[in-house]
Formats: structure tokens, sequence, C-alpha cells
């Protein structure tokens, strides 16, 4: 959320507006029924919601996988709470370990100290496998990488590296400044003897493991190895727009139909039109002309 858009002048959305808990609940009940699995609380920063584990009760109640992708500048004070509450697994945002790098990339003051106390607390409340999800930027943290591979291998703590991508406008994006995911493999395979492991059709990341066993590492390549015709993801923002890409100018507001008194089955049928309906291949037609075109921002829908 760079500073320079969302200051201490920004008008955000008043709290009226968002969704609350049990909206939330029944979107997800909603979804079930078309084959939902595993949801996943993201942001802008989940753990600044006030009660976050009573919603996450609630969707965990409905047996679903339950996930959420945190910065953890708030996980080692809620980490226990968030078990206890029935959460299964735990992302951290984590682009290097060095400070003055980490503060350039996540464009915040939080100590790498407290990220790795968050995700140790995550590790000993159970809240895994943890993934650490590392944004590659050329010529600002490539040289992070092994570091972090160093620093997670052995302790079950799941490192994935991520390209760089266009997503929304304020991020300043352009095609130089990926780093192809194969390129750096090839680089890690260097210095560690790296073992392609299956996956399956659905995942996003591919994986590598330690040939010692010693852990595993993964790739995102949505920009160099795209996986539209795969996606099988849907984001909720907020404020009750339903988004089918990443990459989206715009969403489909069903907040007409989130209040209690509609039936499920109705809200069922909305999304179901909606997902039917859509033929979201950014990343796979990334042009110089699509990438000119508007795009939600990360901030607004999560990652």
């Amino acid at each position: 959320m760079p500073r320079e858009r969302f200051g201490e002048n920004h008008t955000f959305l008043p709290r009226r507006a968002l969704l609350s808990f049990d909206q939330i609940e029944r979107f997800v009940r909603a979804c079930i029924p078309l084959g939902l699995e595993k949801v996943r609380i993201t942001g802008g920063e989940p753990l600044l919601r006030p009660n976050l584990p009573i919603l996450i009760g609630m969707i965990s109640n409905l047996g679903v996988e339950t996930a959420l992708t945190t910065n953890a500048s708030l996980l080692s004070e809620n980490a226990s709470k968030l078990a206890e509450s029935g959460l299964d697994r735990v992302t951290v945002s984590l682009d290097a370990l060095n400070q003055d790098i980490h503060s350039t990339m996540a464009d915040c003051n939080t100590p790498v100290d407290v990220v790795i106390s968050g995700i140790n607390a995550a590790v000993e409340n159970n809240l895994g496998p943890v993934k650490v999800n590392c944004v590659i930027q050329r010529g600002v943290n490539e040289s992070e990488a092994p570091e972090l591979v160093r620093k997670f291998r052995g302790t079950g703590v799941i490192v994935r590296f991520i390209e760089y991508m266009d997503v929304g406008r304020t991020n300043g994006w352009s095609l130089n400044q990926v780093v192809p995911s194969m390129d750096l493999l090839g680089s890690l395979q260097k210095e560690f003897n790296l073992v392609k492991l299956d996956t399956s059709p659905s995942e996003v990341s591919t994986r590598w493991a330690h040939s010692d066993n010693s852990g595993e590492i993964g790739f995102i390549s949505s920009v160099s190895q795209p996986f539209c015709g795969g996606c099988v993801r849907a984001r909720l923002s907020a404020d009750g727009h339903l988004f089918t890409c990443l990459f989206a100018s715009g969403g489909h507001d069903l907040r007409a139909i989130f209040n209690e008194s509609s039936e499920i089955d109705a809200l069922t049928e909305a999304i179901s039109a909606v997902w039917t309906r859509r033929k979201d291949r950014y990343s796979e037609e990334r042009s110089a002309e699509t990438s000119s075109l508007p795009r939600v921002e990360m901030s607004y829908i999560g990652g």
C-alpha cells in the first residue's frame, strides 16, 4: 500500500461499508455447494481487523480449510488465539532478511525480528506447514533469495518465490523488473541440490525439495509461466465485490443479496453465474496493451 497513495489524508472505506462476519460466513456457505474447499483470509493486513479469530472460527466450523496470509507484524501475540479458533495454516509475506531491503520492499518499518518471531509462533502453534512468500524484484532483493533458503532450511517452513507482478497500477511495474522463476532456480541450484516434486493441477506453485530431505521451496510464476487455464480462485473484497481474477479491472457487486433475509440458494446462484461467465486470461494475454489497462490494487482484494 504505497504511502504516496494511502497516506494520512487518504479516505478509507467507512466501517459501515465493510461486510460483517455474518455476511462473510454466508458467502462461504453459499460457495460450498459449488465445490469450495479452502478459504484464505488476506488483505491488506487481516490481523488489523478486530476480533478476527471469531470470523476464523465461524468459517472453520463450516468444514473448510482455513488459511491466513499476514505480514506477521501482529502474529506473535495472536498465533495461539488463531490456532484455538480453528485456523489451519499461515502464510507470511517476507521479501528479505536484511532490514533495509525488507523495509524498501514492504514499505514499512516492521522489524524483521518481529516477522521471524511471528513465523516461529505459527510453527509452535501448529499452523503449518507455514509458508513464507517472497516477491523477487530485479535490482532490489535477488541476493536475499539464498539467504531465505538457508534461514528456513530444516525448519519445516516452506519459502516460495513469487515473480514481481503488475497487480494494480501503483507499484510502477515493468517487465524488466521481473526475475523469471527458472532463472532464479538456476541461480539457487548452484548452491542447493534441488529436486522437483509433483504438484496438483490446482496448485499455483511449482515445488522443489532439497535432496537431503531438509525441506522444500516453491516458485509462483504468473508472469513467465501463466496458469490462467487452471485457476480456481475467486476473491471477495471487504465491501462485498466478487473478483474472478487477481488482475481484474473491476468486481461484481453482490452486496444487494448479502443481507440475512436473502436465501443462501440465491447467493449460490449469483456466485455461480459470475464464475461460469468468467473469461479472465490476463496473464496469458499480457502485452504492452493489456498491461496499460486499469487493474484492481492487491491491497484491495489480497494476493
